[in-house]
């Protein structure tokens, strides 16, 4: 038996408890800054495999080290984190949940976006490295990270990741998303967007619905605010160029014949380029505050930055290695080249600039490939999914269950023993 496949001895055993563990976790997600069932499983595992556990690091972050002091240390990365969604899967083990958010609202919780298939993962993956521990040289960072939904990589940071943990020669983390599966997904180079949110209040002055003239309506200056904001993207950016402005939240009023004194709206902004990014900002925040001039607001609008991520960058050599790893196990033709970032977000290239190392991301696939009749990235991003493959955030989002998980095992062992290789202590 070869030191590559041995990293993979014992992965059928697994599957069974890895796939209960899967249905668990999805049937119990937490919001970010909450995950602390999570964090006690992944916890408990941990030891139990025989890692080096700390917890509680940002928060409810767990991290796991097992190696030697030779040969190179891999950092891993998994993301913990529900969504306040309502799931509608159907599936026998959907989530029922409910939590309270950030805000004081009980919300629905739903791992909408695949982190309880990541955390299903890479405790896969750490369970086969403890397992086999000959099979490879060095020391991996196991990291399961709180709240990547709301910048929770920095909050690790902040908590003083860099100096308590083996400093990476490389950090690594992948993505379940709606391709098929047995594909991976990646590119050097900037992989995904970044992203800008802010919460907006604009103040009116509230009085009877019936006499408005006696009034400053703020929904109408925040539906005007709305329209206004999608010009951004249609007239200030270039058609070469790549950016999104989002409304996603708009609240005001209490009934229908009281114009109240306050809208609030929460505004997210995507940009693939600094430039563009630093234009799209300062239109969002000039188109705010001259909406609110134009409508007579009796007070100058409150924008408060909520959270930031910055673009996620591949480090191009890394990520011909890591190909190379994800070709081995996925096949030939099966890691694809995206042709140009994806408009998502992620904080996982905090880590990697924190420790000024370089960094790896792709995805892969959790989707049924017979849904896919034209598969490839450019059929992807250029015509969108096919119908009836739902996007992540949706409630209608779950990834299968198989192939996903063994595929994702296979995926993040097969890119980090491209490091590891070498095998014996």
């Amino acid at each position: 038996m070869t030191e590559a496949t041995s990293l993979f001895t014992g992965l059928d055993a697994q599957l069974p408890a890895l796939r209960e563990l899967y249905r668990d976790l999805h049937a119990h997600p937490e919001l970010s800054f909450q995950e602390v069932r999570t964090a006690g499983i992944v916890a408990k595992l941990l030891r139990a495999q025989g890692w080096e556990v700390t917890e509680r690091v940002g928060g409810t972050g767990v991290v796991g080290v097992l190696g030697s002091p030779d040969g190179p240390v891999v950092l891993l990365r998994a993301d913990m984190d529900g969504l306040p969604v309502r799931e509608a899967t159907g599936l026998p083990y959907a989530s029922t949940r409910t939590g309270v958010d950030a805000d004081g609202n009980e919300v629905p919780v739903m791992h909408a976006c695949g982190h309880d298939m990541h955390v299903t993962c890479l405790l896969g993956t750490t369970a086969l490295l403890a397992a086999n521990r000959d099979a490879w040289r060095g020391t991996v960072v196991a990291v399961f990270q709180p709240a990547e939904e709301v910048s929770g990589a920095q909050a690790m940071i902040d908590d003083g990741f860099a100096e308590r943990f083996p400093r990476a020669d490389v950090c690594l983390a992948q993505h379940v998303g709606p391709i098929p599966a047995g594909v991976a997904a990646t590119r050097p180079g900037a992989v995904m967007s970044a992203s800008d949110s802010f919460a907006v209040r604009l103040f009116g002055r509230g009085g009877h619905g019936s006499a408005p003239e006696n009034t400053v309506d703020p929904l109408v200056m925040a539906a005007a605010v709305v329209m206004r904001l999608q010009t951004v993207v249609s007239r200030e950016v270039g058609a070469n160029q790549a950016a999104v402005v989002t409304v996603g939240s708009l609240h005001s009023g209490t009934k229908e014949n009281i114009i109240p004194d306050t809208a609030d709206m929460k505004i997210n902004v995507r940009s693939s380029d600094p430039a563009v990014r630093e234009r799209v900002l300062a239109a969002v925040e000039r188109i705010v505050r001259a909406e609110a001039l134009a409508s007579g607001a009796p007070k100058e609008p409150e924008i408060t930055p909520l959270h930031s991520f910055p673009l996620t960058l591949n480090d191009a050599d890394a990520t011909a290695r890591a190909t190379a790893g994800l070709e081995s196990v996925l096949g030939e033709g099966r890691v694809w080249t995206l042709p140009g970032p994806i408009t998502g977000s992620e904080d996982f290239g905090a880590f990697g600039t924190s420790m000024g190392v370089p960094s790896v991301y792709w995805h892969f696939g959790g989707a049924d490939p017979q849904l896919f009749p034209d598969a490839s990235p450019e059929a992807l991003v250029g015509g969108g999914l096919p119908p009836g493959v739902p996007y992540n955030h949706s409630p209608q989002y779950a990834p299968l269950q198989d192939p996903t998980i063994e595929l994702g095992v296979r995926a993040l062992l097969g890119a980090a023993g491209q490091w590891l290789s070498g095998g014996g202590r």
